[in-house]
């Protein structure tokens, strides 16, 4: 990646992150229409499709049930159906999900934000934990049984769905400190906030990062980021969700209800933004010159970036097995939270999308789909 002070590079940003994800159709995802999705008859899905004779595992049924989209629109869009369980091919892993994370980019493309990039209909749905069902030719790093948790990204979606396709080399153990239920709520936006802060913001000990909107899954997990790195942060939220930025270890919050940002936060070395909009242009004056202004939505004023000499970064989240790794032993060592703030069945994911809708989500949201391992 590079960098100019006078102009935008761009990365991309969160939406653009799933253009790669969406190249193959997926085979899941779940909601209710008023209150309950009433099931819809059995119809193929793209990424159901295939065979693999070597394929190794326990017989299963030859359908699931999954929420997909057959037309763009509103949360009554999401169908609950029977679709043809999906077979491992070679480099595959056949997971039984457990649970399914719901981000904010799940209902933007529901809603119709790449139109035209991705094929009806259409399965959401791109981190998950559950335990790999059978396994495609050549696959040697798991075997049935072995319990993961993963971001698919580019490959594939399909995570609201009772089986779903995952590639070997995307696939992470589940930290086993961890529920299925919490593991399902990491993939997608710690590796976001990995990403961002360590490659795009070249995050520094001793340096100040600037997080907007601490209380969400993805400043959660920047924050804690952040404070292994050995950085200062100052992170901003709603009166209630302060104590969780304590909590999480931000040095500094900042109640944006009550009090300007731009009075509080100045010369930081990093700013790391998932609102976009104004709220990105306000945040470019709070970054030292040659400092980063990092952003998952929009782009920034390439000539207020000039008249502060700040440099702004796209941060396009990509699937990466051996971050998953890293982050699963941070876990494990004790020096992670998560924080999920409600469940749903497979079948209310409607619910789950009228809460990300509101823009004030507090943690993580995450459908609870197959059971748990005892």
């Amino acid at each position: 990646m590079t960098t100019s002070r006078s102009a935008w590079v761009g990365v991309g940003s969160l939406l653009m992150l799933a253009l790669g994800a969406l190249s193959s159709a997926s085979c899941a995802a779940s909601s209710e229409t008023r209150g309950a999705l009433a099931p819809a008859e059995a119809s193929v899905d793209p990424a159901a499709s295939g065979s693999s004779p070597d394929a190794k595992a326990e017989p299963t049924p030859a359908t699931m049930k999954a929420v997909r989209i057959h037309e763009f629109g509103g949360a009554e869009v999401l169908r609950y159906e029977d679709v043809p369980r999906p077979v491992a091919q070679e480099g595959e892993l056949l997971v039984r999900v457990v649970a399914a994370g719901v981000n904010p980019l799940d209902s933007k493309v529901r809603a119709g934000s790449l139109r035209g990039l991705i094929r009806l209909p259409y399965t959401l749905g791109w981190e998950l934990s559950g335990v790999v069902e059978a396994v495609g030719p050549k696959v040697t790093a798991f075997k049935p049984g072995d319990a993961i948790y993963t971001y698919m990204g580019r490959e594939r979606g399909g995570a609201h769905a009772e089986y779903a396709i995952v590639p070997e080399r995307q696939a992470s153990r589940k930290p086993s400190t961890l529920s299925f239920r919490d593991a399902a709520a990491v993939p997608a936006s710690a590796l976001t906030a990995w990403q961002a802060l360590y490659e795009s913001g070249h995050l520094r000990a001793g340096q100040t990062v600037f997080v907007q909107g601490g209380s969400g899954g993805l400043g959660g997990y920047a924050i804690q980021f952040a404070k292994l790195r050995g950085a200062r942060v100052i992170a901003s939220a709603s009166t209630k969700n302060l104590d969780l930025l304590r909590q999480l270890g931000a040095d500094e919050v900042v109640d944006y209800t009550t009090t300007r940002v731009t009075d509080v936060v100045r010369n930081v070395d990093v700013v790391l933004d998932a609102v976009g909009g104004e709220v990105l242009t306000a945040a470019i004056p709070l970054v030292r010159r040659g400092g980063f202004v990092v952003t998952l939505v929009g782009t920034p004023d390439a000539a207020t970036l000039e008249k502060h000499g700040a440099l702004g970064v796209g941060a396009n989240v990509r699937p990466d097995a051996k971050q998953l790794d890293a982050i699963r032993g941070l876990f494990e060592a004790g020096k992670l939270q998560v924080h999920v703030t409600q469940t749903y069945p497979l079948a209310e994911v409607e619910k789950a999308h009228a809460q990300i809708a509101t823009g004030h989500t507090r943690g993580k949201l995450v459908l609870l789909i197959g059971e748990e391992p005892k």
